[in-house]
């Protein structure tokens, strides 16, 4: 039997599981899926690597930067972004090789085009983690300009910016948002960013990475003020495809 996972750290929100073993039966093919809840990636050998079978696995919150230490090669565009969401698993010779990719980029890219409009022409970025760094590629790639969105400043970073900066001014600049923080994720659902909410309007395209629940209080309350609003199940669904692909090529 092939074995497939996800390593992160809390899992209990993730749908990567049941998506896989839904499209394992589906395709009859002779393959599992399993959850790895370390909080502490230096469990990898032991706790993932020591399978027998394993062909490949997601990596989430909050190792996509730190995974890094353990691979053997990284592909040029997960290099190019700084973060690594998903590994190939390579017998070479009875030694195992970590392979890490970036399937959030294609993910990403495939679910917002659809939306944008000429107008958006720039964006906030909610977050600094490892999600934002595939995000700003792809609005880096889409031409789209942005700052990042954190709840501390940091002098070194231009372009930067905390949540008390965020003015209705600012807003009418930046008619993209992306949330990129695990804020509102099930369960501490009712969490949300600290925006001036009463400027967004239907020009506004609100994206949620979060996809669970499938309507997060953030996107709540964007869609009260007449914004287009998106979660992260489709990009979920376009990564996990092209995990798929990078896995099995």
């Amino acid at each position: 039997m092939d074995i497939y996972g996800l390593v992160g750290y809390p899992l209990g929100h993730s749908f990567s599981q049941r998506y896989f073993s839904e499209k394992f039966k589906r395709e009859n093919l002779d393959a599992e899926y399993r959850l790895f809840e370390m909080s502490d990636v230096c469990r990898l050998k032991s706790d993932v690597l020591s399978l027998d079978g394993l062909k490949g696995f997601n990596v989430t919150i909050p190792h996509k930067l730190n995974i890094f230490a353990h691979l053997n090669a990284v592909d040029s565009e997960a290099q190019a972004v700084g973060a690594v969401n998903v590994v190939k698993v390579v017998n070479a010779n009875g030694k195992l090789e970590l392979i890490g990719y970036n399937s959030d980029i294609y993910g990403f890219e495939n679910s917002l085009r659809p939306l944008l409009k000429c107008y958006h022409k720039s964006a906030l970025v909610l977050g600094t983690g490892g999600a934002s760094k595939a995000v700003c590629y792809v609005l880096r790639k889409l031409g789209i300009v942005y700052k990042l969105v954190s709840r501390t400043a940091n002098p070194d970073s231009p372009d930067r910016i905390t949540y008390d900066d965020i003015t209705p001014d600012v807003m009418a600049d930046n008619k993209l948002i992306i949330n990129t923080t695990p804020l509102g994720m099930s369960p501490k659902i009712d969490a949300y960013p600290a925006l001036p909410y009463d400027s967004l309007s239907p020009e506004f395209v609100v994206y949620d990475l979060v996809y669970n629940p499938e309507k997060t209080a953030f996107l709540a309350l964007a869609e009260e003020r007449g914004a287009i609003i998106k979660n992260g199940l489709e990009m979920l669904h376009l990564q996990a495809d092209r995990a798929w692909e990078i896995w099995n090529n």
